[in-house]
């Protein structure tokens, strides 16, 4: 007998569906979010595609078994960055991208955190405060690399920017994989001079970084003098791990890192009428696993601060890692070192397979009916873009 499946009981086969989500605040407190004094219009852009992900609103299309007659609808995803049920298949392909370009050296693992004195600046100029992040953290790192007490080469680094604490605070700070030598003058790979478990001494890196965001972000605002001497007051951190014992052990750690986003589903205990109750670490008690409660609209408050602007992209790649620098370097290091570029093993994705029938375990689903978007009734969030 045929019979009727959703999307999320077809994906439940391979992925089990989290019992709260993100989009369930929201849906709850819609006219209160739009009215919201903190909440500006882009993020209220964003906050409307998750509030829809997989839903009628984007509108979708009904499969039926070819073999059973079981019939299943599927809603289409808003593929929106910040949206916690739309990254795995990101995560996925930029992972499989990102293994052939995987250095046979050790790799650093190496993060920039801001003073939460620019937390106010970061709400109101994101971009400059983000974009001088990501410059004063090249530039520490290509400063120390070019001391030749160091290295005397050119470095590479990837860098992905992460806007939240645990709590879902305001954290900006940068997870940078930096590998652990460079390219010599001569087109010759050289091996860092390491310091223990540090790449380059992290309290002189401290200091400079300090300096050097300070002049990028001035190249981009004109911050009052009581900011900047506040600045300068203060310690920053420059935090550096062990090295990675494996150049696949990279690929795991970017896998937990690159398409991360402020909260996961997976995290929420409960959510009721008033209140929502989240799992979080305590990274200051040795990660020990605590439980918080907000009041709804603070914790959709608090989200928001985790919107990135339009085009800001939050993973890059610097010097010999760039993005036409690689075509030449990874090729260039692999012949120096005396290795060739292995081939990328196959990787077994848990992505959602549309022609998969869950009654039959056969791909045996054909689509029969396309579903049109049904948006709401204010225009201004009718077509909200796939990639905010």
């Amino acid at each position: 007998m045929p019979c009727l499946q959703s999307a999320g009981s077809a994906l439940s086969v391979q992925k089990v569906k989290a019992p709260f989500e993100v989009a369930q605040v929201l849906r709850q407190h819609w006219i209160e979010v739009e009215q919201h004094p903190q909440i500006n219009r882009w993020q209220l852009r964003a906050l409307s595609a998750l509030k829809r992900c997989r839903t009628a609103d984007l509108g979708g299309h009904v499969d039926a078994c070819t073999e059973c007659g079981t019939v299943r609808i599927s809603y289409n995803s808003c593929r929106n960055r910040h949206c916690p049920k739309c990254q795995g298949k990101n995560r996925e392909d930029w992972i499989a991208k990102r293994e052939a370009e995987l250095l046979p050296v050790p790799y650093f693992h190496v993060v920039f955190t801001l003073p939460d004195t620019l937390n106010r600046l970061a709400m109101y100029q994101p971009r400059a405060v983000y974009d001088s992040l990501f410059e004063a953290a090249w530039k520490t790192v290509a400063c120390f690399a070019k001391d030749p007490k160091h290295l005397g080469a050119k470095p590479g680094m990837i860098a992905i920017l992460h806007t939240w604490g645990q709590t879902l605070s305001l954290h900006p700070h940068l997870h940078c994989i930096v590998p652990g030598g460079g390219l010599a003058k001569n087109q010759k790979w050289k091996t860092a001079k390491t310091q223990g478990k540090y790449l380059f001494p992290v309290k002189a890196m401290s200091k400079v970084f300090r300096a050097k965001y300070v002049r990028a972000l001035k190249s981009r605002l004109q911050p009052a003098k009581e900011l900047v001497d506040e600045l300068f007051q203060k310690d920053w951190v420059v935090y550096a791990k062990r090295p990675f014992g494996h150049p696949k052990a990279v690929l795991e750690y970017l896998g937990r890192y690159t398409h991360k986003v402020a909260i996961s589903n997976h995290r929420i205990l409960d959510i009721d009428e008033q209140k929502i109750t989240f799992r979080y670490k305590d990274y200051r008690q040795g990660a020990q696993k605590l439980e918080m409660t907000l009041d709804n609209l603070e914790f959709i408050r608090r989200f928001s601060l985790h919107i990135l602007p339009k085009g800001l992209v939050r993973i890059r790649h610097f010097g010999i890692l760039g993005s036409s620098a690689k075509q030449v370097t990874i090729s260039l290091i692999h012949r120096g070192i005396g290795l060739t570029i292995p081939e990328p093993e196959p990787r077994v994705l848990e992505t959602y397979n549309p022609r998969y029938c869950a009654c039959c375990q056969k791909e045996t689903m054909v689509s029969i009916q396309r579903l049109p978007k049904r948006g709401p009734p204010n225009t201004a969030f009718s077509s909200v873009p796939n990639q905010l």
